[in-house]
């Protein structure tokens, strides 16, 4: 294990969470359910597919003997109708912490959306809401010119999104476009740090793979029990609803996307290949955006040991910070 711990900021000092992230299917709920094992603590979820009910197989939520044995927060609080945006994730988790540490226990953040955890640690600029006409238009472009063409055209606006992305990553080259087209500010001028992080407020702990082909094997295994336990059918349940459409961010998460394109396209046979290849994608992502947390301490998911390693770590973390 590998750590890295900044000296504790001289604003407060106070910690308002332990935090756990890491990328998909790397044992965050395991890690968490041990500490829970060990402290009183409440689990707020830092995902920003598991807010939405009915969508339950494809999120892996926490079951529902977990969820009763340990409380958690954040998870099927909206329908796949609605939007859920990181300003407003921010607010929820704020008002999640206060009310976990007025009951005297320790809230425990979880989860994989790092766009989350930065927006709660540092906070964020109001995002442009979704234009369906400028999505139209990317969406039509795309068609006469390919994704690549956009990413290039992205590249021109917005050199940093641009670099973030594969060529091929559609939804998130329209929607770096989209706010480009809406406000006429680049993508990452809204994800830019408005204030430093006071480390000391939130330790982390991310579970990361120092064998990438460990990580692979994992979501192959994961995909495969999640098509067994029926993802297909909760997927077409939620396209059998009028109200919901392939545009929603709902709709748009990794497995749920790649599912229903399949069957539009009448390649059932391609569901696993693709799913698996797009949650990779995903975890890729994840990982690069715990780069970016220097403070964090890193904690190697693919070893036998590695519930115990994150509960060594937390008790450090506890201790130092003067919580235990």
């Amino acid at each position: 294990m590998t750590v890295y711990l900044a000296s504790p900021s001289p604003k407060t000092g106070t910690l308002q969470a332990l935090c756990i992230a890491g990328p998909t299917a790397s044992g965050k709920t395991a890690a968490a359910l041990a500490l829970a094992e060990d402290w009183p603590v409440e689990v707020v979820s830092v995902d920003s597919a598991q807010v939405y009910c009915g969508m339950d197989i494809g999120t892996a939520k926490p079951s529902t003997a977990e969820r009763t044995a340990v409380a958690h927060h954040l998870i099927d609080i909206l329908d796949p109708a609605d939007s859920y945006s990181a300003a407003r994730f921010a607010m929820d988790a704020a008002a999640c912490i206060s009310d976990i540490r007025a009951r005297g226990k320790l809230p425990l953040l979880v989860g994989g959306t790092l766009l989350y955890f930065r927006a709660l640690f540092q906070g964020l600029d109001d995002m442009p809401q979704a234009d369906a006409s400028i999505r139209a238009e990317i969406d039509a472009e795309a068609k006469a010119r390919g994704w690549p063409a956009l990413h290039a055209e992205l590249a021109q606006v917005d050199a940093a999104a641009a670099a973030r992305l594969s060529v091929y990553d559609a939804q998130r080259i329209q929607r770096a476009l989209e706010v480009w087209r809406v406000s006429g500010r680049n993508l990452s001028s809204f994800h830019s740090a408005r204030n430093p992080v006071d480390v000391s407020q939130w330790p982390l702990i991310a579970l990361e793979p120092n064998d990438r082909a460990w990580l692979h094997e994992r979501i192959a295994a994961r995909m495969d029990a999640m098509l067994k336990a029926g993802f297909v059918d909760e997927v077409q349940a939620l396209r059998a609803r009028p109200d919901l459409h392939p545009d929603l961010p709902s709709m748009r998460a990794v497995g749920y996307r790649q599912i229903a394109e399949a069957l539009d396209a009448g390649t059932p046979e391609c569901i696993r290949d693709n799913a698996i290849a797009a949650t990779r994608q995903l975890a890729k992502r994840q990982l690069t955006g715990l780069r970016a947390m220097p403070w964090r301490v890193q904690v190697s998911c693919e070893t036998t040991d590695c519930v115990t390693q994150v509960r060594r770590a937390a008790g450090t973390i506890l201790k130092a910070s003067g919580w235990l």
